[in-house]
């Protein structure tokens, strides 16, 4: 409770303006990601509400905010669909069951983070390699980018299109002075909120010149939405009839739910690590992932579309000084306010200004250094930084971030697969001495192998371990496997310096090694991290 005190604010003033500054920044995002869904604005902004209050004050990151995002906006789209066609389907119609099966996945969804968090599965975002980091950023930025230039579009009869020549100028013109203000303002003084101070700027230009411009209601009203104008959210979570509904379409909420719950966790996590690396502070990510379930199971009960951490959002946050958990709940605050009480002022704020903020964040987050390094880093490193930009705009943050982990993780197991080394010698009583240098696991274990001359070698064998390590149950059964052939063919083998876990697998196999394993005070200690033989063991690296 201490340690959630002192990191509720360091700069009030700062947190304060930052998050109103976010709270803007939210509306047209929560409300483009709600058409993405396919439901009502209003869900997509209690949503993004909900997120933000509870994980800014008990989320594992002060600074970072959460709400309705595209990533899970699209996941969302299939299952919303499909509760319609039951819901129209029915005997008597339900026009918007499918909203009502997202409330319920968003229960399953906020179990299965809370599971995560409670189970300590969060701290694995560590593991993350840099390359993987770097991709991520930069296809986050490219996507924000594309995902602005939606807001340049009109609905015409053939579909959206860019704007006619005139309102396009005038529409890059209030960008390039929005971005104008806040790059300007940064520079000569860091006590006024640059981005906040570039929307009411840009607003007021826009209000009292009587300027004709899209603007946050015309965005809403173009979407099909009425507008910005609710009311508190309310308890709305009927559970017998919405689970008699759901009959006989579990697996697709299930489905749903699990990745929901993924793509959620992945994006946070690795939002998490970002703005650690920003503020050069360090979050809990398994904090935050039991923020993120709860946040998730009250948006199911309240009439929310759930989300997780807003990455744009929370660079924004933290590049306007806003560092405590203060700034995260003046950001919902000021959201919910808006859609309470001033509505139909937000509503006149230019879509131009909000466009402008965003780009300022693009130009922030893409890893510009990126260029300069690529030919200074591994090419594996470089193959992955490509792919997971690439995979991100093509795809999704959370699908970028796994295959980048996957490409790394291969690649770093087929390097250490052939650091395997074996020193050969014979002593003088004509004993062949195998010195074994290099990590023995499962992707080393055929070069391993290879190392041996079973039949052509002497009678007398033995293998020290004192500069390899065993590091998991491929590795221990190579070793069981390859005493065992000597033993076969009539030699005698010793095994020197094996850790006393391996020593204890190897008896499990065969009680007759105690013979062939040589023991002494200078065996290495280390653990590995299986054991088939024995399903109750559990080794802890």
């Amino acid at each position: 409770m201490k340690r959630l005190l002192s990191s509720f604010t360091v700069n009030p003033k700062d947190d304060v303006f930052s998050g109103l500054t976010v709270a803007l920044a939210l509306v047209p995002e929560a409300v483009a990601f709600a058409f993405v869904a396919g439901i009502d604005p209003l869900v997509g902004l209690y949503g993004a509400f909900i997120m933000g209050l509870i994980t800014a004050v008990f989320g594992g990151r002060p600074g970072m905010i959460s709400g309705a995002t595209g990533a899970m906006a699209v996941v969302m789209v299939h299952l919303i669909q499909k509760g319609n066609e039951v819901g129209l389907g029915m005997a008597d119609p339900i026009q918007n069951l499918g909203v009502q099966w997202l409330f319920i996945t968003l229960l399953i969804v906020g179990a299965l983070q809370i599971a995560a968090g409670i189970f300590k599965l969060g701290k694995f975002v560590r593991l993350i390699p840099h390359p993987v980091m770097m991709g991520f950023v930069n296809g986050l930025a490219i996507v924000i980018f594309l995902a602005q230039l939606e807001m340049f579009k009109v609905n015409t009869k053939a579909g959206k299109q860019f704007m006619d020549t005139e309102p396009l100028l005038i529409m890059l013109g209030l960008v390039g002075l929005t971005m104008g203000i806040m790059f300007g303002l940064s520079k000569i003084t860091k006590k006024v909120p640059a981005a906040l101070t570039a929307i009411v700027v840009v607003a007021c230009l826009t209000i009292f010149s009587g300027m004709e411009v899209p603007t946050v209601a015309s965005f809403i009203k173009s979407g099909g939405g009425t507008g910005l104008a609710g009311e508190l959210p309310k308890f709305q979570f009927q559970l017998f009839g919405l689970l008699d509904s759901v009959s006989g379409h579990w697996d697709l909420v299930f489905s749903t739910a699990v990745l929901l719950a993924a793509v959620g966790l992945i994006e946070s996590l690795m939002t998490l690590n970002l703005i650690d690396d920003i503020t050069d502070s360090r979050g809990s990510g398994n904090r935050e992932c039991v923020a993120q379930g709860g946040a998730n199971i009250l948006n199911g009960l309240f009439g929310g579309m759930g989300g997780c951490a807003m990455i744009g959002q929370s660079i924004i946050n933290v590049n306007s000084g806003g560092r405590g958990r203060l700034s995260g709940i003046v950001a919902a605050a000021a959201l919910l306010a808006f859609v309470l009480f001033a509505a139909p002022l937000i509503e006149q704020i230019p879509i131009a200004a909000l466009v402008g903020v965003m780009f300022m964040v693009v130009i922030g987050t893409f890893a510009w250094s990126s260029f300069r390094i690529l030919n200074k880093i591994p090419l594996s490193d470089a193959v992955v930084l490509i792919a997971v930009s690439a995979i991100t705009v093509w795809q999704d943050l959370a699908i970028a971030v796994l295959v980048g982990v996957i490409i790394s993780a291969l690649v770093f197991a087929w390097k250490n697969a052939t650091m395997i080394r074996a020193r050969k010698r014979l002593k003088s009583d004509g004993t062949k001495v195998y010195e074994i240098w290099g990590p023995l696991f499962f992707g080393s274990v055929q070069t391993f192998m290879a190392k041996f001359d079973f039949k052509g070698d002497p009678v007398a064998i033995e293998v020290d371990f004192i500069e390899s390590r065993v590091s998991d149950h491929s590795g221990i059964e190579a070793v069981r496997g390859m005493a065992s052939r000597y033993l076969d063919v009539g030699k005698k083998v010793r095994l020197k310096h094996l850790s006393p876990e391996c020593i204890d697998l190897l008896m499990k196999a065969n009680d007759k090694f105690d013979a062939i394993i040589e023991r002494s005070v200078d065996d290495p200690r280390y653990h590995v991290v299986t054991s088939a033989m024995d399903d109750d063991m559990i080794y802890k690296a």
